[in-house]
């Protein structure tokens, strides 16, 4: 999608993929031939920006045909750069200003309760929107009003646009911050399935509090010259890269040239 498009972000929907699919195909109640489902679980992206995996899950799920992934970025698109309520199923707000998904997330969560239904909310952060002020009104509220059927996942690459998280405005010790905001907190290897698994069961097990899991990440996950670089995070790969990248992951452009024709 990325070499396709020419721009777009990799280090992050990377990081974000191993959590994101679990959460999709193992836990997530949601119907894609009918995505307004009034029964359906919410799945809030604040960090808008890693919409190649948000856009793939979507499609790989039956939301739209796999061949629409071609269409990222481009003019006329239902796929923009940054996720539209408007104009793709299965996305539940528009995002990409980053620290606004929680707030978001913690309405539509807010809301259900008053309606006295048990979906759930997900909303999936980044590390370095937690620098912003608006994040942490959201976190104190959840808290306040016990908002249990809320969980973020919290995807800690330790990197932004600019350098590692740290150098810029470290935000550590993190855990112990959401705990003095009175959060149920889990932390796991963002990477094992799992421990992924097991820490959404905890989520959907507990209450009288929000859930954060937060997942100790790599951005560029799985590809050998994007591994904890923060320099790919707004950057796509060559047509090159692309294809040394796809063949680390076990696939290839042929073997989703193919899959494109078919869906």
């Amino acid at each position: 999608m990325l070499v396709e498009a020419k721009s777009g972000h990799t280090g992050g929907p990377l990081s974000c993929t191993d959590f994101a699919t679990t959460l999709y195909f193992n836990v997530l109640n949601h119907d894609p031939k009918n995505p307004k489902h009034p029964d359906r679980d919410y799945v809030v992206y604040s960090i808008g920006h890693v919409t190649p995996v948000n856009y793939s899950l979507l499609a790989e799920c039956g939301y739209f045909p796999l061949r629409d992934l071609m269409t990222f970025r481009k003019l006329g698109t239902h796929l923009q750069g940054h996720p539209s309520y408007l104009d793709t199923p299965g996305v539940e707000a528009s995002t990409g200003s980053l620290g606004q998904g929680l707030s978001i997330s913690l309405g539509i969560a807010l809301g259900l309760r008053m309606d006295g239904k048990p979906n759930r909310v997900y909303c999936i952060m980044g590390d370095a929107e937690h620098q912003e002020g608006a994040t942490w009104e959201a976190v104190m509220a959840a808290a306040n009003f016990k908002v249990d059927n809320l969980c973020a996942v919290l995807d800690l690459n330790n990197a932004q646009i600019d350098g590692r998280m740290e150098e810029i405005m470290n935000i550590h010790p993190i855990a112990d911050k959401y705990r003095a905001f009175r959060w149920n907190v889990i932390e796991i290897d963002g990477h094992d399935v799992l421990q992924i698994l097991d820490a959404y069961r905890r989520a959907m097990s507990t209450k009288g509090s929000p859930t954060v899991i937060i997942a100790h990440t790599k951005m560029g996950r799985g590809v050998s010259f994007m591994e904890g670089d923060y320099k790919w995070h707004g950057n796509p790969p060559s047509p090159e890269q692309g294809e040394k990248a796809l063949s680390e992951l076990g696939t290839t452009y042929g073997i989703w040239s193919k899959r494109l024709r078919e869906s």
